[in-house]
């Protein structure tokens, strides 16, 4: 099966949304007809991992359920997501699953960001010993989406300090933090013994586009790219800025011991069955010479 060249990660696949990708059973023949041992799957693990594990593939992470649901302002809400996420861990748990996927978006994002941060930090110690029962920990992504919590260096930490349980781990998705101006080497340089699951997405930056239209203001006539904003847009691995050998070298000498998962959002390969394929064979050996 495929692995970086550094590091020797096992290379995967996030399970996307298409109608190819929905039969399992015959995304997991593809799969491993490209030398693609991993896969990562979404919030119904306690159907799809069987599913997965029977077909001999690795599950890189498996998305937690309820994600506004475990840092909601309501307790009872808090604890029916715990008991949610209990009940699919038990399945998942002895099929080898350990990383659980979430974004950290709450339930109100017009609340200050303190306010939902320490609400955040409420839910994810109450949910840290039912995690610790089942040997699982949090792959938390800095996905910059509405309101969204642990996105940003600064965010992060004070996520994890303020948790204090090796529950709490990262997601590490380079696109994020390109889009955002943030470095991802000096990312993976602060918080690498955090990263517990890594996305293999890169991001375009593009200069003329940022010339044309900055960072701040939304276009006159100018439309958004697939994927993407004004001036930047994610991409397959190796059709970015991402150095993904750095980066990897950096978790090589923490010990890191997980899979790097391709998540495909790329204007130029999304739609078609062929071409969405053809994005992720592309990508994994790309990641796989990296």
């Amino acid at each position: 099966m495929l692995k970086t060249s550094t590091g020797e990660f096992p290379i995967g696949v996030r399970r996307g949304w298409s109608e190819w990708q929905r039969d399992l059973p015959a995304l997991a023949e593809w799969l491993t007809s490209q030398s693609i041992g991993v896969i990562d799957l979404g919030n119904d693990g306690e159907v799809t991992a069987p599913i997965a594990h029977a077909a001999g593939l690795q599950i890189g992470s498996a998305d937690a359920k309820d994600w506004s649901g475990l840092i909601s302002a309501d307790p009872v809400k808090r604890q029916a997501a715990r008991d949610a996420n209990a009940a699919m861990m038990a399945v998942c748990a002895p099929l080898g699953v350990r990383n659980y996927f979430i974004v950290m978006l709450p339930e109100d994002p017009t609340q200050t960001r303190f306010d939902n941060h320490k609400l955040a930090v409420t839910g994810l110690q109450e949910f840290a010993p039912i995690l610790a029962e089942f040997g699982g920990r949090l792959a938390i992504e800095g996905w910059p989406g509405p309101g969204a919590l642990a996105c940003t260096p600064d965010g992060y930490r004070a996520l994890i300090s303020e948790v204090d349980s090796p529950t709490v781990g990262i997601n590490y998705d380079p696109s994020h933090l390109l889009r955002m101006g943030i470095d991802p080497i000096r990312f993976v340089e602060e918080f690498g013994e955090f990263v517990v699951h890594v996305h293999g997405k890169d991001t375009e930056i593009m200069t003329d586009e940022m010339y044309e239209f900055g960072t701040e203001i939304s276009p006159t006539l100018g439309k958004a790219h697939g994927f993407g904003g004004m001036h930047w847009r994610y991409t397959i691995p190796g059709h970015g800025i991402m150095r993904w050998t750095a980066a990897f070298e950096i978790l090589e000498s923490l010990g890191y011991d997980g899979a790097v998962s391709i998540e495909l959002e790329d204007e130029r390969f999304n739609g078609t069955t062929e071409t969405e394929q053809s994005g992720i064979s592309i990508g994994a050996w790309f990641l796989a010479s990296a």
